[in-house]
């Protein structure tokens, strides 16, 4: 598990089908082989340590549901370790299971912020609420706002200048990964994103509503 709260920028070093490897400094900091880190987002397991960087095996269906595929030699990543149990919990619950991909639309200018807005398909939408927390490429970040086509987010610049997101440009790909905790009341409650809840007077009746 992650907490989104991103540790370092890395460089990627090399990318061969099946494998990624990055140059790395903090997240090396009491790393062992088969542990996970958190790459824009994708939790990936570190299969080989090497001065100053990391390997990790990277399966085709990472890359068809993240946009790992892009990275060429010199992209800068955002890198998190998995979080250690006496650790503080500053962000929100990050799976690194990426649910999908969403496309930059704008960045806007307010003040010392900046408003960055991501398009994103239907069934990531549905899980996407203003005030809920998103995790964009690994980043955890508050939802300001969402339509029926988009989001968009807030940035501060300490988030600008620790990550990769204000580097990004209209047209760019980012990995998406929804609150795991509206998935799981998503299904308990027997609704299958995008369509309607399933909740029905009768259904609260029987439930002792």
């Amino acid at each position: 598990m992650f907490t989104g709260i991103i540790e370092e920028l890395g460089t990627v070093r090399h990318v061969a089908p099946g494998n990624l490897e990055l140059a790395a400094r903090t997240v090396l900091e009491g790393t062992h082989l088969g542990d996970s880190i958190a790459v824009n987002g994708v939790c990936l397991t570190v299969t080989a340590l090497s001065p100053g960087g990391f390997t990790a095996d990277v399966m085709p269906e990472t890359l068809r549901r993240s946009g790992l595929g892009q990275l060429r030699p010199g992209s800068k990543v955002n890198l998190e370790r998995a979080m250690a149990a006496n650790g503080r919990f500053g962000g929100h619950i990050v799976t690194g299971h990426i649910d999908g991909t969403g496309t930059v639309s704008s960045l806007r200018r307010e003040g010392n912020a900046v408003w960055v807005t991501i398009a994103a398909p239907p069934e990531l939408l549905a899980g996407i609420v203003e005030k809920g927390s998103i995790a964009i490429d690994g980043i955890s970040l508050t939802v300001a706002d969402v339509t029926d086509r988009d989001f968009a987010i807030s940035i501060i610049p300490h988030t600008g200048a620790q990550t990769t997101l204000l580097d990004r440009k209209a047209g760019d790909t980012v990995n998406l990964e929804t609150d795991i905790l509206g998935k799981y009341v998503a299904k308990l409650l027997g609704r299958e994103e995008p369509k309607s809840s399933g909740i029905t007077m009768e259904f609260l009746a029987q439930h002792g509503f």
